[in-house]
């Protein structure tokens, strides 16, 4: 089956994470301008900490430095199990290792990670979910806020955030299936905000990895732009049963790493969960695998559609990517 993510852990951090919740209170303006901070503080905020990401009996735990200043922002993210494994980003610009080697990783703009979860645009989010306070606790350490985001149907997943009631930062993530059962979860366990944090890993070299990524669920922001060796193109391919909020932020043409062709790509987004939608011709591909596989949150099911094979890759349940697969149909240029 194809992988969901990079080898790496390191860009593994793509979730939320969530609790089963009644009626959702009304939401006032002042909770969204809460959230518009928590979305900002990833961003602007000066930390390093250590977290921890679970699925089922599955347990990494990594360590990530960020730094904004006048030159952007700059991020280290370091695997603490095993091989040595780590990313350094500034901006754009990304570096991977593996052990003592540099290696392949996939572009990562336009992608959200934990911490920063939340898209900057949060106009989505009061339509496809009810979005309700929850209770104030402390996370390693440190006083949060918890928020509530339940989908208005079954074909997402609940989302829940806590985040520091200081800065905004998000503390811990966890997403729930329809049961109130944890599918994936992220939480810092030690975090120093702000301070004198070590910058000397921040590199000036230009020689960035921008290389052709596997299936990834890498472009869901809004804000998500083409590289090079992308096409913004109108491919005639289109979904009828995307779940209800879902809306089209991209449709390029990409090369995919080990694909003899280009592939065709659509990616949507409900203003948390995306949805990458990769259609190839057979006749490019040696590897014909089909059928369901899920790492956390993220599901993969692939299948062959006539002449083509159809995969898609989304932050929700199996059967949405299923009925979404199943939805795929050419409509002609």
């Amino acid at each position: 089956m194809y992988s969901v993510i990079s080898p790496t852990f390191l860009l593994a951090a793509l979730l939320l994470l969530a609790t089963p919740s009644a009626v959702a209170d009304p939401f006032s303006q002042d909770d969204l301008d809460w959230l518009k901070t928590m979305a900002f503080a990833a961003h602007q905020t000066d930390y390093i900490g250590t977290f921890v990401y679970q699925y089922g009996n599955h347990v990494e735990t990594s360590r990530i430095t960020h730094i904004s200043d006048r030159d952007g922002e700059h991020e280290r993210l370091e695997g603490l199990d095993g091989v040595r494994r780590e990313i350094i980003r500034s901006n754009d610009r990304v570096w991977c290792y593996l052990g003592e080697r540099k290696v392949s990783v996939e572009n990562r703009q336009g992608r959200r990670s934990f911490p920063a979860l939340l898209p900057e645009q949060l106009s989505l989010l009061n339509e496809n979910y009810r979005i309700k306070k929850a209770e104030e606790v402390r996370v390693a350490g440190f006083h949060t806020h918890a928020f509530i985001f339940q989908p208005r149907d079954n074909l997402r997943y609940t989302h829940k955030l806590w985040a520091h009631s200081d800065s905004g930062l998000l503390l811990k993530a966890a997403v729930l299936d329809a049961r109130g059962r944890v599918v994936e979860q992220y939480a810092f366990t030690q975090l120093t905000i702000g301070g004198n944090i070590d910058r000397t890993w921040i590199t000036t070299d230009k020689s960035a990895i921008n290389p052709h990524a596997r299936y990834t669920h890498s472009a869901f922001s809004s804000k998500a732009e083409p590289k090079a060796d992308q096409t913004v193109i109108e491919s005639g391919w289109q979904v009828d049963l995307l779940p209800t909020g879902f809306k089209k932020t991209m449709e390029i043409r990409r090369p995919l790493h080990g694909k003899n062709v280009p592939v065709t790509h659509l990616i949507f987004s409900d203003g948390l969960a995306g949805i990458s939608v990769f259609i190839e011709d057979m006749a490019g591909s040696p590897e014909t695998n089909v059928g369901l596989s899920s790492q956390g949150a993220i599901q993969v099911y692939s299948k062959v559609s006539g002449a083509h094979l159809v995969t898609v890759v989304g932050e929700v349940p199996p059967r949405t990517v299923m009925r979404v697969a199943d939805s795929v149909r050419y409509r002609g240029q």
